[in-house]
């Protein structure tokens, strides 16, 4: 708060201000002016500069003289001081007043004025470093856009924090990587210390922004351990008297991502009083700075992003996919963590549950899994304590109010950047799955995680209609891998997207060519394929099968309904779509009680999903269809080849039909991947505006 004081200046004896760089006062001259004079001079000392706005002078006078001024009318005459007094009143300001046709003074008022620093600064043009600024009024705002400004705060992603609670009265130990991530702010008060001894210091915020980030200062004796100032249950802290310059550096941290109910915006003040003397009279504001941090969202990364390090189970009994992920790690010269195995849920929580993210400030970008658990936590699991170091850990509350909740990170998906008619996107759009209208048997992605992943605000989601699925997550049905296409127009990767029509296709060629007697599954046991409810048909049984046609035309029309939002809401054209040849088959929900079952029927894919795939730059894992063999070669393997390699890609296919027939799932499950962030800052970019 940038005060504009009023001054009455007095002809009686000389009238003392004190003066905050950053503020101006400004003089009452009628007040006191003689009633005969009808123009003054004004002067300041060094360092104090007046300005009388919106006026002409009286008369111009010689080059030597001063300007006067006129009387006739009331006048504003404003003054502010560029810097901290040596002293008490040891700068001035001098009114005289004149007569009609005098050169000499009537008489002459003084005003002595006392100049302070009181400033509360932060990194307000993200360059990384804090900037002492003279703006108020831009500390005080936070723009968007890559001519913005405002401060950015990392929130605490510390695996060994998660569930710790600091009071008022704590002190915290931090690591030195650790201090890296806090953001600073300083605290600068300059001025002769018999001045400032009258006033006294408060930092403080709202009770509710407390709540939601800590303010440290470090001990005086100990490089590692620091004081909380600010935070949960304490917003105000009243620095002891001042006697002297002030120069102080605090730590501040968020301890929460933005939310529905919590916009990111936290705004810390320190204020000036002057403390009264009269135990009757309230003590007085005098000054106040305000800064204003966001909070770094939460950003996730799609599967065109480079990888860096790849998580999975290797004690799995799914050995053949464990060892083709290592060797496509190694190919993309990608590191591999290992995860301690969850012997009740057989790894599959590894992707359904987390979901590898960044955020990022000017000083720091961080890396941090963010949990989204259905029904169990991590806590339960040494997840937390297989992360990389430097690697953070975020629960994510959720619901988990039906059986095959759509409350999973399996459910999210991120498009690579995009522009949609003039509008970029250049973090890409997070894609989540829906019911897309009401029904008693729909269901829909939680209202906690929903509006989590609006309120990050730098990756606008979308909404896919994914309810027709048995499991209901978006990456059933489609996938994005990157290019590098020359060529004009070129997006710089392509969407895959599930065909039965594709499929179809293809088995009638083949057909045609005479090969309709060989069989799917071929390669697969006869007590594999019972214990999952599929045969051994031949194409022609597959073709001839009008019911299993009949509710591949019903996938279908869900994913060309999702095809044309994603056309729409991505800026796409056909020629960025690749149809990869995959069949489904309706069936009722799995593991769930009788009395829960519902008379809906579900996709599910009809051989090991060829869209669930893992990325890895040009090197693609994709689980074996086991489609039929001709001369030795799978017919659907051919034709993902034909589709992919002329784009530069190595297909690798992964023979594990355990993962697909046992409560598994598709392997991808059972691996997640960090990726390398975005170039991009989202500081730079300009979202739409919220709802």
């Amino acid at each position: 708060m940038s005060f504009q004081s009023i001054i009455h200046l007095s002809l009686d004896s000389p009238v003392h201000a004190l003066c905050v760089l950053g503020t101006e006062i400004c003089l009452d001259l009628n007040g006191c002016a003689p009633e005969k004079c009808k123009s003054f001079t004004v002067s300041g000392s060094p360092g104090v500069l007046v300005d009388i706005p919106n006026t002409v002078p009286a008369v111009s006078g010689e080059e030597a003289a001063p300007t006067r001024w006129p009387l006739s009318h009331p006048i504003d005459v404003l003054v502010k001081m560029t810097s901290p007094s040596s002293a008490i009143d040891s700068d001035k300001v001098l009114v005289s007043y004149y007569l009609p046709d005098e050169d000499v003074p009537m008489v002459t008022a003084v005003l002595c004025l006392t100049g302070i620093v009181v400033s509360l600064d932060v990194d307000i043009y993200r360059s990384g470093q804090v900037e002492m600024t003279g703006d108020k009024q831009a500390k005080k705002n936070w723009v968007w856009g890559p001519s913005g400004w405002g401060a950015i705060l990392l929130v605490n992603c510390s695996p060994a924090d998660k569930g710790q609670i600091v009071d008022k009265k704590t002190t915290k130990v931090f690591f030195p990587e650790e201090i890296k991530s806090l953001s600073q702010m300083t605290l600068n008060v300059q001025g002769p210390g018999c001045a400032l001894k009258k006033y006294r210091l408060i930092l403080h915020t709202s009770e509710e922004e407390a709540e939601k980030a800590r303010i440290y200062r470090p001990q005086r004796n100990s490089s590692s351990t620091f004081e909380v100032l600010l935070g949960p249950g304490q917003h105000t802290y009243m620095f002891a008297p001042l006697e002297n310059h002030l120069k102080e550096t605090f730590y501040v941290e968020a301890m929460e991502f933005p939310s529905a109910d919590f916009s990111g915006l936290i705004s810390y003040s320190v204020s000036l009083v002057e403390e009264s003397q009269d135990p009757s009279i309230p003590e007085t504001l005098v000054f106040k700075d305000t800064v204003v941090f966001r909070v770094a969202p939460c950003i996730f990364t799609p599967s065109t992003q480079m990888p860096l390090e790849v998580y999975l189970c290797r004690e799995l009994q799914v050995q053949g996919f464990v060892n083709t992920v290592m060797e496509l790690s190694e190919k993309s010269n990608s590191q591999v963590a290992s995860v301690y195995e969850d012997p009740n849920r057989l790894g599959r929580w590894l992707q359904d549950e987390m979901a590898f993210c960044y955020t990022q400030a000017p000083h720091k970008t961080l890396s941090l899994v963010l949990d989204t658990p259905r029904v169990l936590t991590l806590d339960d699991f040494p997840m937390k304590y297989s992360l990389s170091p430097g690697v953070g850990y975020m629960i994510q509350g959720t619901k988990d109010h039906r059986v095959a909740s759509m409350d999973s990170i399996g459910n999210l998906m991120v498009s690579p950047p995009v522009k949609v008619e003039g509008k970029e996107y250049p973090l890409g759009r997070i894609l989540i799955g829906s019911c897309f209208y009401p029904s008693k048997e729909g269901r829909d992605m939680g209202k906690a995680l929903r509006d989590f992943l609006y309120a990050q605000r730098v990756q606008a989601p979308v909404e896919l209609f994914s309810d027709w699925l048995m499991v209901g997550h978006v990456d059933e049905f489609m996938c994005f891998i990157p290019t590098q296409d020359k060529s004009e127009g070129d997006k710089g990767f392509r969407l895959l997207l599930a065909s039965p029509s594709s499929c179809y296709r293809l088995f009638e060629e083949k057909q045609k060519e005479g090969y309709g007697d060989l069989t799917l599954f071929a390669e697969v046991r006869e007590d594999q394929l019972l214990s999952n409810g599929r045969e051994a048909n031949t194409i022609n049984q597959l073709l001839a099968d009008e019911n299993m046609r009949k509710q591949n035309n019903y996938v279908e029309k869900c994913i060309n309904l999702n095809r044309d939002i994603l056309k729409e809401e991505l800026g796409l054209a056909e020629r960025d779509i690749i149809d990869i040849p995959q069949l489904f088959c309706l069936e009722q929900l799995t593991n769930v009680p009788s009395n829960e079952q519902m008379a809906k029927l579900f996709a599910r894919p009809y051989f090991p999903n060829l869209l669930q795939m893992i990325v890895m730059d040009k090197n693609l894992g994709i689980p074996k269809p086991f489609g039929p063999q001709i001369k030795g070669i799978c017919c659907l393997e051919e034709k993902i080849c034909q589709l992919l390699e002329p784009l530069g890609f190595k297909c690798t296919f992964i023979d594990d039909f355990d993962c697909f027939l046992t409560e598994i799932g598709d392997f991808c499950a059972c691996a997640n991947i960090r990726r390398v962030p975005f170039a991009f800052k989202w500081w730079r970019m300009v979202p739409e505006p919220q709802a």
